[in-house]
């Protein structure tokens, strides 16, 4: 095993993604949700929903209006359960849209057809579609797939364009051309809501050069080999400017640390590498560049970077392309978030970028540099080949 691969471990949650998790909880996501949307197991999440969510008073007693909401949920739980038993919620991906239909109907006398709809993850128009009767099969096939583009468009917040979605639907087995997909978008006013990135002029302030370890060299072997790192600036509407620190593996192209803030300081990006550390665990070696920013040539950053056992590396004097892969990604980012966004303070941003990066850019968008998969599930993989 090379001295850069780590062994294989559980994954690691630091307690400020743990309370994160609670508090989308208590702002209306269900444990499902959560589960689904950040890859953490439901037993997990209602653990952390018991260490910490605040204990309520011994004399605060249930009005009969909690009573009745709490018996509401707990049937709607009850029937969510026994929905995806009988509909095959745990192979839900090799069961057919035909299939669902038809056990919605088989069962619509038993439960809610806009429930069974919901959490079998059926839209109710393409089960409805489905009772009607029509001759045309390339009108079917049309229609299937423009659900198909709205699902997919969907899930990606409207961040896909045309070669994405086209990508995704060859991953679910569906076999059409590049041209089909866009014909059938424009015809259904379907479009990417990405936006060009802002150009800043770089400063002409002068900066003393630096080891450059990385040399535009962004091949890798496995993942915690070379990490790359950079802030963006966040702008809200109460607290102004916001800082994000972003550490990315250039193996995976996952973001493995970050750290929000409303400064712009050497904690802030020391914050970023601690829990890029705790939850990777890299080994001695490891090559983490930065540009020549101040926070990143303090000597505060230095000597932790150090400690931590890792080299340490930096961009030539106003040569944003030695960084260009953490720069992607703030633009994307900025392209697929933020521009589209006027946050009301730091929180409101937080959680935002927390959704973003969690929910979203590790877990479910595909990046055509690795062959159109996710980077969790490039780690996964790397991860599984390890254990072999």
């Amino acid at each position: 095993m090379s001295e850069l691969e780590r062994k294989p471990a559980g994954k690691k949650y630091n307690d400020d993604f743990k309370k994160t998790i609670v508090d989308l909880y208590h702002s209306g996501s269900s444990v499902k949700e959560l589960s689904s949307e950040y890859g953490v197991s439901e037993v997990t999440i209602y653990k952390w929903l018991k260490d910490f969510t605040p204990i309520s008073s011994e004399k605060e007693a249930l009005t009969p209006k909690e009573l009745a909401d709490i018996q509401k949920e707990n049937l709607r739980l009850k029937q969510e359960v026994e929905i995806l038993k009988k509909g095959y919620g745990h192979i839900r991906e090799k069961v057919t849209e035909a299939e669902l239909n038809d056990f919605i109907e088989e069962h619509k006398d038993q439960y809610p057809i806009q429930k069974m709809c919901e959490v079998l993850a059926v839209p109710r128009s393409s089960y409805y579609d489905s009772l009607e009767k029509t001759t045309s099969k390339r009108a079917i096939e049309n229609r299937e797939l423009t659900k198909e583009i709205r699902r997919i468009h969907l899930e990606s917040k409207a961040r896909y364009g045309a070669p994405k979605i086209h990508k995704t639907l060859l991953n679910r087995g569906f076999f059409l051309s590049l041209k089909r997909v866009q014909r059938l978008m424009k015809k259904a006013d379907i479009r990417s809501i990405t936006k060009k990135k802002y150009r800043s002029y770089p400063s002409k302030e002068k900066v003393v050069q630096l080891d450059n370890l990385l040399k535009r060299d962004f091949s890798t072997c496995t993942i915690n080999e070379k990490w790359v790192a950079d802030i963006t600036y966040i702008p809200t509407a109460r607290d102004g400017w916001c800082y994000l620190a972003s550490v990315l593996d250039l193996h995976s192209k996952k973001i493995v640390g970050y750290s929000f803030s409303r400064s712009m300081t050497s904690e802030l990006v020391i914050e970023a590498l601690q829990n890029a550390c705790f939850s990777q665990k890299p080994r001695k070696g490891l090559i983490l560049h930065t540009d020549l920013g101040s926070q990143y040539t303090s000597s505060k950053f230095t000597r932790h970077v150090q400690k931590q056992r890792i080299k340490q590396s930096f961009s030539r004097k106003g040569c944003p392309y030695d960084n260009a892969c953490i720069e992607s990604f703030h633009a994307i980012l900025k392209k697929e978030e933020v521009y589209h966004t006027q946050y009301t303070d730091y929180l409101a941003a937080k959680l935002a970028i927390f959704q973003f990066i969690e929910g979203w850019y590790n877990r479910k968008r595909i990046h055509s540099s690795i062959d159109y998969q996710t980077p969790q599930a490039i780690e996964d993989q790397v991860e599984e080949q390890l254990k072999t």
